[in-house]
């Protein structure tokens, strides 16, 4: 039988870092929200059966307009306080033996990239997408001067979405974590399962700030305009 697989995508957040009074998800970057950015891959790519999307309860009926049209299934559910409530909210509406859990704030997830987490979910139980760090890292002191110490790069990397996961074994491992996460990784890890790693992608960016946006447009004139989801203004709706 074929390991069903589901995305879940995390659109419960707030913009206050970009410096927008609204959940940031509605950030138009080229004419098209950061929601139906990010959720493009994961429409049109094969391998994905399902879709969550985790949502503000008050925002539901906008994010719903939003992809609607859309012609595989999706389904949506409420955020919690946390990120791993947010998380585990979908993993819990999931039926996929895998789920894949990737940041609405991350709009250039690419095919290529899900199936890395995917195959790497299946083989190993647990796989995020990483890129390893190339700049000098140095620390500053209160006043703003560098201190001399300088930070060994060697192994340091730097995470994206989606992270993959087989459902179950991040379903126990968020139910088990107290403390605030950063991403579902760091559930597993504390939990002491094994993560493995694929080569992420620096157009997975993540947007977090104003710059981040002029960024994400550029970027944005790059994408082949062919595989994305188009946006009808005039009647509201949207396609593959």
């Amino acid at each position: 039988m074929t390991t069903q697989i589901s995305g879940i995508l995390l659109a419960a957040g707030k913009g206050a870092r970009v410096g927008i009074e609204e959940n940031k998800v509605y950030v138009e970057i080229a004419h098209r929200s950061l929601l139906l950015h990010a959720l493009n891959p994961f429409v049109r790519s094969p391998l994905i059966d399902e879709i969550i999307i985790v949502v503000v309860r008050e925002e539901k009926e906008r994010v719903a307009s939003l992809v609607q049209g859309i012609k595989k299934e999706i389904r949506f559910v409420y955020g919690g306080e946390r990120r791993q409530d947010s998380s585990l909210a979908g993993i819990e509406e999931a039926t996929g033996d895998i789920v894949l859990i990737h940041d609405v704030a991350r709009p250039f997830p690419s095919q290529a990239l899900i199936a890395r987490v995917v195959t790497g979910a299946r083989q190993y139980g647990a796989c995020v997408p990483v890129i390893p760090v190339a700049d000098t890292l140095r620390y500053k002191d209160e006043t703003g001067g560098l201190l001399r110490e300088q930070v060994k790069r060697q192994g340091l990397l730097r995470m994206q979405t989606p992270q993959g996961f087989k459902r179950e074994l991040i379903r126990q491992c968020l139910r088990m974590s107290n403390e605030s996460l950063s991403d579902d990784a760091q559930a597993a890890l504390t939990a002491g399962a094994s993560v493995w790693t694929v080569p992420g992608e620096e157009i997975n960016l993540k947007i977090t700030t104003k710059g981040d946006i002029e960024l994400a447009e550029a970027i944005a004139s790059l994408v082949p305009r062919a595989s994305a989801i188009t946006w009808n203004r005039a009647n509201g709706s949207s396609s593959q």
